[in-house]
């Protein structure tokens, strides 16, 4: 019944996480808690499964997705100190103001998404030049630090920043947030999380399974149904996302 438990919880939450552009932590990570494990293994246990969900959109978005290879290793390159950083950090700080603060944010960028009716409608690339990459990198940066430390939903942040400021639209900008956040950042974050503190590995295999077909469903789900669709789970999922971590 454990197994299955985490089995569905797990599936579950990276559906929802890979048609959204991420939200994950929002249902793994409590669940984990719930089910008995510190925060710091919780967390450690959520990042490495959390990889097995880049991997399964990896491979329904490769399938079709016409991403820049370039733009990939900028945001690569930009955001993975971060990410290294705060689950440095993570480990020796839990502050409850923090997880407030990233509440209302998240909560913000819901409220903004549906305020802004054509917002992530149309792919229109902006801010392509040396100023516009280094203001990019620099807020790529502030969100990796806050992926590896907090986790819950921060590739939301990731998915909205691309939208915003480089002028994606949703179906890229998941894309890119759950091949590069969801493979790629969280394994920085897990491997450092796994080098500093402790992992409840026999819970991995049923976890990664199900955040590997989890992330393939959700992936195939926000590539079929499109920009709308995906900005209204987009908008969904920041706003519960949000409302809880305010309130916790």
């Amino acid at each position: 019944m454990e197994n299955l438990a985490l089995f569905l919880i797990s599936y579950v939450a990276n559906l929802f996480s890979a048609f959204s552009g991420g939200g994950a932590g929002l249902v793994q990570l409590p669940a984990l808690l719930f089910l008995g494990l510190p925060f710091g293994v919780a967390l450690a246990t959520h990042k490495v499964a959390s990889v097995a969900l880049g991997i399964g959109a990896t491979l329904r978005h490769l399938r079709s997705s016409s991403l820049e290879r370039d733009f990939m290793l900028f945001i690569l390159a930009t955001g993975l100190p971060g990410v290294v950083l705060g689950a440095s950090l993570i480990l020796s700080v839990k502050d409850r103001h923090a997880e407030i603060a990233l509440g209302i944010l998240t909560l913000g960028l819901g409220l903004y998404s549906i305020w802004r009716k054509q917002l992530g409608q149309e792919h229109l690339p902006v801010h392509r030049n040396r100023s516009g990459y280094l203001l990019g990198g620099t807020g790529l940066f502030f969100i990796g630090i806050l992926n590896g430390s907090l986790t819950s939903g921060t590739g939301l942040f990731v998915t909205i920043w691309l939208i915003r400021w480089f002028g994606l639209d949703y179906q890229r900008a998941v894309a890119y947030t759950l091949i590069l956040v969801g493979l790629f950042w969280n394994g920085a974050g897990a491997l450092t999380l796994g080098l500093l503190g402790d992992i409840k590995w026999e819970w991995l295999p049923v976890l990664i399974v199900g955040s590997l077909l989890g992330g393939y469903s959700g992936a195939h789900l926000s590539i079929t149904k499109g920009n709308r669709w995906i900005k209204r789970g987009f908008e969904a999922v920041t706003i519960v996302l949000g409302i809880k971590l305010i309130f916790g």
